[in-house]
């Protein structure tokens, strides 16, 4: 169930990601998700963000402990690539569409504050860990700790933007420009070092 709502906010943003959506994607029986999420869509979006983080978290790690910062973040953007054209352009950030989407129940009634916080913090800590895990690997390459906090900022910014892009034009064109220009910037900023 939670895949499958990752999958959907993927695809369909967090309005199209309702309860019911989920149980008919997944097949699940409708009494599960109240049984596992008795917190409702929110509870179950929460959840979502959270598999989210882990999964992209550990592949992205893995990328760049194996690739190094330059050929890791090049080889995120390539798999990135791969997903979206694999989605028909369909599929986004689900974390992105927590960040920028206000919540809404399964009713459509409008966000209390404190539900609404929840899931932007989750959002919010999804991205800072992979921010930290870009910047580890360029800390490790030799980029003080501050600047390498920002570059991971411009990276994932970067390719959330270019992903935008390619969805909009239904191509990869912006995806390996942008793909192309983070490494050069990554790789002068650790000769800088060097």
């Amino acid at each position: 169930m939670v895949a499958g709502a990752v999958d959907l906010l993927s695809r369909r943003g967090m309005h199209g990601t309702s309860l019911r959506e989920v149980v008919r994607h997944t097949d699940t029986p409708r009494g599960s998700i109240g049984y596992h999420f008795p917190g409702g869509k929110a509870q179950l979006i929460s959840a979502a963000v959270q598999l989210a983080q882990q999964d992209i978290s550990a592949i992205l790690d893995g990328l760049l402990r194996t690739h190094g910062a330059v050929d890791g973040v090049r080889a995120a953007f390539r798999l990135r690539g791969t997903a979206l054209q694999e989605s028909r352009f369909e599929a986004g950030c689900p974390v992105l569409v927590v960040a920028v989407e206000r919540y809404t129940d399964d009713a459509k009634a409008a966000p209390d504050a404190g539900t609404q916080q929840q899931l932007l913090d989750a959002a919010h800590q999804a991205f800072g860990d992979w921010q930290g895990i870009i910047a580890a690997q360029l800390a490790r390459e030799g980029i003080a700790a501050a600047r390498a906090q920002r570059l991971a900022a411009l990276v994932l910014s970067a390719m959330e933007g270019a992903v935008a892009l390619c969805r909009a034009a239904l191509n990869l064109q912006a995806l390996d420009d942008v793909a192309e220009e983070v490494a050069l910037l990554l790789q002068a900023a650790i000769n800088e070092v060097a």
